[in-house]
């Protein structure tokens, strides 16, 4: 159990590798905080830590992700509005010295990990960053995976359209509504989506006009450039899809999307390919193919080699 600081809506808790957030459940905390209730964000998974002055009488505490490492602010790319930010924390100003102890605790933290996060090594003397006053230098290098966890579970959420849903690792499906849908999308029917066929997820905040939720196929086939016309996709609308809960859906997707991606292909066995080019060949041979076809096929089978 490390050192634990209060804020509002939330408490921080100060590990040796990491900064655990737990989300206080109040009416007056946001509903996204209330459903993410506690995040583990390791030390490598921090950019960078500031403290400045907040509204009325406050000082904000801010942790800054790296690039690439929490898969909610990706889905997010910038959309949350500040007061959702799950990475500040809000203290009243009567509390900013002890605010600037951890600051400074947190910062020779993420100096120890990586020296060169704060432009220079960290020594005893002097583990902390600069002043908050000038741009202190932050270590943005991409993380090359999740280091924080998704909101895990099965997740669903109706949208102006359809209803979405998450069974939690493999498989998301749109079950469009009678009134909302397009035409292109009843006639399209609804959809079951592979993870593995996936490369991305698109979420649009449902606090803007063309708010939205698109999965993004493998192969960049065409698709419909309005997303209430893509049968890959959901719009919201007013009242529906709200980000507290098609938020940590696309970060589900996505963390789902990126530990397909992690794991090795298959790579067929010599002796099945040429088992079924054999079969190819005599299909060919009977008519049952025809040159071309036969050309292509056997293209694909020797690329599994």
């Amino acid at each position: 159990m490390g050192d634990v600081l209060a804020g509002n809506q939330a408490t921080w808790e100060f590990e040796s590798d990491a900064l655990v957030i737990r989300f206080d459940r109040g009416n007056r905390t946001p509903r996204l905080f209330s459903v993410l209730r506690e995040r583990r964000v390791p030390h490598e998974a921090l950019a960078s830590v500031t403290l400045m002055p907040g509204k009325r009488g406050t000082v904000v505490l801010h942790a800054v992700p790296r690039p690439g490492a929490d898969p909610l602010m990706e889905a997010a790319a910038g959309q949350l509005a500040e007061h959702c930010d799950p990475y500040r924390l809000v203290l009243p100003a009567d509390r900013e010295t002890l605010a600037e102890y951890y600051r400074d605790e947190l910062r020779a933290a993420l100096a120890r990990r990586a020296p060169s996060a704060w432009g220079a090594p960290a020594t005893p003397e002097a583990p902390d960053a600069p002043d908050d006053a000038g741009t202190p230098a932050s270590d943005v290098t991409p993380a090359e995976r999740f280091l924080v966890a998704p909101p895990a579970g099965p997740q669903s959420f109706k949208a102006y359209d359809g209803k979405a849903s998450f069974d939690g690792h493999g498989e998301v499906a749109f079950r469009w509504s009678w009134t909302g849908a397009s035409s292109e999308k009843w006639k399209a029917g609804d959809q079951t989506f592979q993870v593995r066929d996936l490369c991305g997820v698109e979420w649009r905040s449902p606090d803007v006009l063309d708010g939205h939720l698109r999965l993004l196929p493998r192969g960049g086939e065409p698709r419909a450039s309005q997303p209430d016309r893509d049968p890959a996709s959901v719009v919201f609308g007013l009242g529906y899809g709200p980000v507290h809960l098609s938020l940590p859906f696309a970060a589900a997707v996505l963390a789902a999307i990126r530990t397909t991606d992690r794991v090795p292909a298959r790579v067929a066995a010599p002796g099945a390919v040429a088992e079924r080019i054999r079969h190819l060949g005599e299909l060919h041979q009977a008519g049952l193919v025809t040159d071309e076809e036969f050309s292509a096929k056997k293209a694909e089978l020797l690329a599994e080699l």
